[in-house]
């Protein structure tokens, strides 16, 4: 079969098989993203290994050399799904919401990624891995929450207004902009290989610091370039110059400034969030992001790994999602009771926070692409994200009391900014 034919079927199977696991999950009461990570895994090396099949292969075509392999092209679109993935979280990143929500917000998002940071470092250290920057990554990875799964357990509880609900929501929200400036820097200095002298850590501050005050800068005019590529007169002029934006800021992070090309997308995302144009880029990404390149990247992600490998590595996998759910629950719930909670408030706040999702997976791909984690690590995380997003929403119902009146899915539209699909996909 042609080299365009194998592609072409591949991503059939691929949108077809995300769509249709995740609506199975969606009906079981889990996220979408839950049902495209398991499919992923079901296709990939663990089970199928469809790209393993003879179809997909490459092979020769009248005398020309191979063309590249199917799980390159895949991972290629999943990199332009994760930037676009990326810029949508920056568009939902709510800046007057996080500097509403309260102290109780901020510093249980700031336990729930010191802890996890602190945790993941440990575990490595303790299975012989190196604390830099192996360590101190896999504790990156761990610092992420996606709260979709909490939000759709809250509603049915009609939780999500009270305290700890609302709690939830700020907090993570505000731990995944600390995950994305915690990313940064990890990234940054793990470029620096090789003894790092002080005027290495130098250069490293000044390109970040150059890279995200011209960025923040050029932002200032966001408002006018989109004026300017609405009036072009041109069938989605507006979409069109808005990614051209993204990924210019996703190269100049990357190339530049030394951090990941996801920071750059993000930020772009967070700026023309604060834009009058928000709700009209927001209409136009979803449909191009949700319809094909954000299910490339989840199923990717089981391509990519391989639960099979985890047999010699069970341990480190176990002692990994213990420490992910304990030290989220506890770095969350402590600094709440701190902030002014009472112990249940504490303990619930906790426990709508352990569950992983779409962050987590994007900083573990990227550190498995740029080689600061192996294989064996990425095929642990993935299977982390998948447990934390199964015993969250039992957790919450144990801690929170039995529902009081009617489900209500519009809390989901005027709380989580969408309708309830689309909230399942979002953060």
């Amino acid at each position: 079969m042609p080299h365009n034919l194998q592609l072409l079927l591949l991503l059939a199977i691929i949108v077809a098989a995300a769509k249709l696991a995740g609506a199975l999950a969606n009906r079981i009461g889990q996220p979408s993203v839950f049902g495209e990570i398991l499919v992923g895994l079901i296709l990939g090396p663990t089970v199928l290994n469809v790209l393993g099949f003879p179809l997909f292969q490459p092979h020769e075509v009248a005398g020309h050399a191979a063309g590249p392999t199917m799980l390159g092209l895949v991972k290629a679109l999943a990199e332009v799904g994760v930037v676009l993935l990326m810029f949508i979280a920056g568009m939902e990143t709510n800046l007057d919401e996080m500097r509403r929500v309260g102290k109780v917000a901020f510093w249980s998002a700031t336990g729930g990624v010191v802890f996890p940071l602190i945790g993941g470092a440990l575990v490595s250290q303790a299975f012989g891995l190196p604390l830099f920057w192996e360590g101190i990554f896999i504790g990156t990875i761990l610092t992420a929450t996606s709260v979709s799964i909490s939000a759709q357990t809250l509603i049915e509880l009609n939780a999500l207004r009270s305290k700890e609900g609302s709690t939830i929501l700020g907090a993570a929200v505000i731990d995944d902009v600390q995950g994305i400036i915690l990313l940064s820097i990890v990234v940054a200095f793990a470029r620096a290989t090789g003894d790092v002298q002080f005027t290495d850590v130098a250069l490293v501050v000044v390109k970040m610091l150059v890279y995200f005050g011209a960025a923040i800068f050029l932002g200032r005019y966001f408002t006018a370039i989109a004026r300017w590529a609405d009036g072009l007169g041109v069938s989605q002029g507006l979409l069109a110059v808005v990614l051209a934006v993204a990924f210019l800021y996703s190269v100049a992070a990357e190339a530049g400034g030394g951090v990941a090309a996801i920071t750059g997308s993000y930020l772009a995302g967070v700026l023309f969030s604060v834009t009058p144009y928000k709700e009209r880029i927001d209409h136009a990404i979803h449909p191009l992001t949700y319809s094909m390149l954000v299910p490339v990247f989840f199923i990717s992600i089981g391509l990519s790994a391989n639960g099979r490998e985890l047999g010699e590595h069970v341990w480190f996998t176990v002692a990994l999602v213990a420490v992910a759910i304990v030290t989220k629950a506890v770095g969350c719930g402590v600094l709440a009771r701190a902030s002014g909670f009472n112990g249940q408030e504490s303990v619930r706040v906790g426990v709508g926070m352990i569950s992983r999702g779409e962050v987590g997976l994007i900083v573990a791909g990227y550190g498995l692409a740029n080689g600061i984690i192996g294989q064996d690590v990425f095929s642990a995380s993935v299977v982390m994200v998948l447990i934390t997003t199964m015993i969250t929403p039992p957790l919450l119902r144990v801690t929170f009391p039995k529902p009081a009146g009617p489900h209500v899915d519009a809390i989901v539209e005027e709380t989580i900014g969408g309708p309830p699909e689309e909230a399942r996909n979002s953060h």
